[in-house]
């Protein structure tokens, strides 16, 4: 008896892209919508300070360290969490990571005291430490490498809009219900996406998704000793390069966000409350720039990827120039604008850095690189920024500190330089090790 088998037909080969590529969205939308509730959770308690202070009468250095238990709890668990991640799974760490930031902020809410709310606070940071590095692991693992400018550069700037919105809707609902609800709210939100997170996305139809825009990768989590991690992460120059060039560029975005307020305060008279809405407006300006800047990287070198550390050495030079002029302008129109310019490039060279990361580094272990790129980010430029502005505002004031800030692109500048010199060659070798590993 002869079979036959039939050959699916063009109709349902396009529909059945195109569900592939509608599930892909649907699950970078969600994890996009977790990370904003990452960073809306993270500030929230910014718009709360005052409040805070008056109920349990906390000296500034309390408050503080209420910000800053979060960030330590990152800086210290990102990498090896993630190492984790990709060990245990990822979707399922995801799921994890979030239900915890989500409780400890229920619990920030429900605590009666400094010290309660301290180890609240911990935990939301031990909850989103490897949550950007196995986050942007993911939805790359979807996508097909020809959008990953694109994609990273958007999902970093989630962390812009997160953090205006934790501020803006935290203070509205801090103002109306008092500072337990807005952290309340937070919480909330966070446990209906991760919900809704856990029924739609899983392991299996993700790795389903891989063949299909041509990555491999095990859906069972990876298994490698530390040695060849590492060797994995730092196999190439090019690939220390996209690290500490991404790391150093973001030095900007830091320190004028942190700062901004401040300049607007002292040289332009305004208000604190007009300073800091001002101010949102140029991170809201910020992760614009990422999304635009990652998508035209992609648009760009779709023929040569090699363009994308070009496209990343003129964001990084058109940054420098505009903030350059711009804070040597006298008060006025013509400085803000060409401030606001400089800042919708100052981070555009965060999407071609990842892009680079992840044709650099093995699919297996992209959570693990995304942890070291998201370390690099810490260390070079986002921790250290507000902290040198300010050491340096104390001995020459604080324009001339933001002056001297637009000079850290211009080094970053010349180490994409040197990455794009060894990108070639540190590409094929990168993609003969897959082929071997493949057989």
């Amino acid at each position: 008896m002869l079979t036959t088998h039939a050959e699916p037909t063009a109709g349902e080969m396009t529909t059945t892209q195109s569900n592939v590529r509608v599930y892909a969205w649907v699950v970078f939308a969600l994890t996009v919508g977790l990370l904003l509730s990452d960073y809306m959770s993270r500030q929230v308690l910014n718009a709360v300070f005052p409040l805070l202070k008056t109920t349990w009468g906390l000296s500034d250095t309390r408050l503080g360290s209420l910000s800053s238990v979060v960030a330590l709890m990152v800086g210290v668990l990102t990498f090896p969490l993630s190492v984790l991640a990709d060990r245990w799974g990822r979707v399922k760490s995801i799921v994890l990571m979030a239900a915890m930031w989500s409780l400890a902020t229920l619990g920030c809410a429900l605590s009666t005291n400094y010290g309660e709310m301290l180890l609240a606070r911990a935990f939301v940071g031990i909850g989103e430490a490897a949550y950007g590095s196995v986050g942007i692991a993911v939805v790359l693992s979807i996508f097909p490498p020809r959008l990953r400018a694109t994609i990273t550069g958007a999902f970093m700037a989630g962390g812009a809009f997160g953090s205006v919105l934790g501020m803006a809707l935290g203070g509205a609902v801090a103002a109306h219900l008092g500072w337990r609800a807005a952290f309340g709210a937070m919480a909330i939100m966070g446990m209906v996406l991760v919900v809704i997170y856990r029924i739609v996305v899983t392991e299996k139809r993700i790795a389903s998704l891989q063949p299909a825009i041509g990555n491999r990768e095990a859906p069972g989590g990876m298994r490698m000793s530390l040695r060849a991690l590492l060797k994995g992460l730092f196999s190439t120059r090019s690939v220390v390069c996209a690290y500490v060039g991404s790391g150093v560029h973001l030095l900007v975005p830091a320190a004028v966000w942190s700062w901004l307020p401040s300049f607007l305060n002292r040289y332009y008279g305004m208000e604190t409350g007009k300073a800091a809405v001002t101010a949102a407006a140029f991170v809201l300006v910020t992760g614009v720039g990422m999304v635009v800047c990652g998508n035209l990287a992609d648009r760009f070198s779709k023929e040569a990827g090699e363009r994308k550390w070009t496209i990343a050495i003129a964001y990084c030079v058109i940054c420098f120039v505009l903030l350059t002029i711009g804070l040597r302008l006298p008060p006025g129109t013509a400085q803000l604008v060409l401030i606001g310019a400089g800042m919708f490039f100052c981070a555009g060279a965060a999407g071609p850095s990842g892009a680079m990361v992840a044709n650099l580094t093995p699919p297996s272990i992209h959570a693990s690189a995304f942890a070291t790129l998201t370390l690099s980010n810490n260390l070079l430029g986002l921790a250290p920024a507000a902290v040198l502005t300010g050491v340096v505002a104390d001995h020459i004031g604080l324009l001339g500190a933001l002056q001297l800030v637009p000079f850290a692109p211009l080094v970053a500048a010349l180490v994409f330089v040197i990455g794009k010199r060894h990108y070639s060659g540190d590409l094929d070798r990168v993609n003969a090790l897959r082929e071997e590993a493949s057989h």
